[in-house]
């Protein structure tokens, strides 16, 4: 049996660990026993937001110190996925997932397992193209195994850490003769997470990769992966993979389900989702329902044409404000409003990660 467990603990600056502390100290966590960390810090969320690697250099340090492992062999078990932008009400926080392998016999039924993971490093040239599509794919199937999950429709969610191009990265392609596919930094974060998206798509065969182009990534958005949730940063050069579903080989405590907002104030997906996660409730939750979910992920993104159900916005047109930080900050306040607490992990930048203009989004219960 694989026993997974999920803690949301909350952050007061990136680099705030008395959360992690605090369950380490009460032996509720083993650092040992942590294969992920998925964070939501208070920078931009931009090209230049460094709380992101802020934050993955705090918490290694802390389980390099607590396990006595190398920040080799940190970085090579465990995944540091932070997203920058707490925009709105939206609290900063980190998740912490555990996973171990116990000796006990089988539930007879579904429930959540975690698996993390890695794909190879991609040079400047290929990030954002189809090679990076098919490298998460392969990664994304074999931590689907290795958790065993046996159907794709047990996957819930998919989180992915990308890189991103720096001005050094364009260079050094140019230097080696080489193009890349945007010389604007900010825009190559979208082709990042694009290409991963669609990566976790093919994986899942809610696309066939015969069907996709090169010129398809960033452009064709009938093409997205339900499940999908991608983010960009400076401080990598690879991407790290969080798979989480639902399997016969969990331990019975922790449940996830999802479902697909069609646009950014989509409170119907985020309560069928909970649903679906084995909630039961009529309307809207009451507190005795809300204090079972353990966290809601979710995607958020302003539809491509600006309008919200026939409604013009002016989140595309907005000189002051970053379209993605708009999206972030009212995706996070639909639902932390159905779940009463704003500390939500919610994701700007939703390339091939659901419709045009909404997003998935995921809850995690323990019941």
């Amino acid at each position: 049996m694989i026993d997974s467990r999920v803690y949301k603990i909350p952050m007061s600056s990136p680099d705030d660990l008395r959360g992690l502390e605090e369950l380490v100290k009460q032996k509720l966590v083993d650092p040992n026993d942590v294969i992920a960390i998925l964070g939501k810090t208070e920078g931009n969320g931009c090209v230049n937001d460094f709380t992101r690697g802020f934050a993955t250099m705090a918490f290694s340090h802390y389980l390099q110190q607590q396990t006595g492992k190398s920040e080799k062999e940190i970085k090579h078990k465990v995944a540091f996925v932070m997203s920058g932008g707490t925009e709105g009400v939206m609290s900063p926080h980190a998740v912490v997932f555990t996973s171990k392998f116990v000796n006990a016999p089988g539930l007879g039924k579904k429930s959540l397992v975690v698996k993390s993971g890695f794909t190879r490093n991609f040079l400047p040239e290929e990030q954002g193209r189809l090679v990076m599509m098919h490298e998460v794919a392969k990664v994304v199937k074999t931590l689907m195994s290795e958790a065993g999950i046996e159907s794709v429709n047990d996957v819930h969610f998919v989180q992915i850490k990308c890189p991103l191009l720096t001005s050094e990265r364009i260079q050094d392609a140019q230097n080696r003769g080489q193009s890349v596919v945007t010389h604007d930094t900010y825009k190559s974060m979208g082709y990042n997470r694009g290409a991963s998206a669609l990566g976790v798509a093919v994986a899942l065969e809610e696309i066939s990769a015969d069907n996709v182009a090169e010129k398809d990534i960033c452009q064709n958005w009938s093409l997205f992966s339900t499940v999908a949730s991608t983010s960009a940063g400076i401080e990598l050069e690879n991407c790290e993979i969080i798979v989480m579903g639902n399997s016969m080989q969990g331990n019975g405590k922790y449940f996830i389900g999802h479902d697909v907002m069609n646009n950014s104030i989509d409170i119907q997906a985020v309560l069928r989702a909970m649903k679906n996660a084995g909630l039961e409730f009529e309307g809207l939750p009451s507190s005795d329902i809300t204090e079972k979910v353990v966290n809601v992920f979710a995607k958020a993104e302003s539809s491509s044409n600006g309008f919200v159900l026939n409604r013009r916005t002016t989140m595309l047109t907005d000189s002051d404000i970053n379209h993605t930080r708009q999206a972030r900050s009212v995706v996070n306040a639909v639902v932390a409003s159905v779940i009463q607490d704003p500390m939500v992990y919610v994701s700007g930048g939703a390339e091939h990660q659901g419709p045009d203009g909404g997003g998935p989004v995921a809850v995690i219960v323990k019941l």
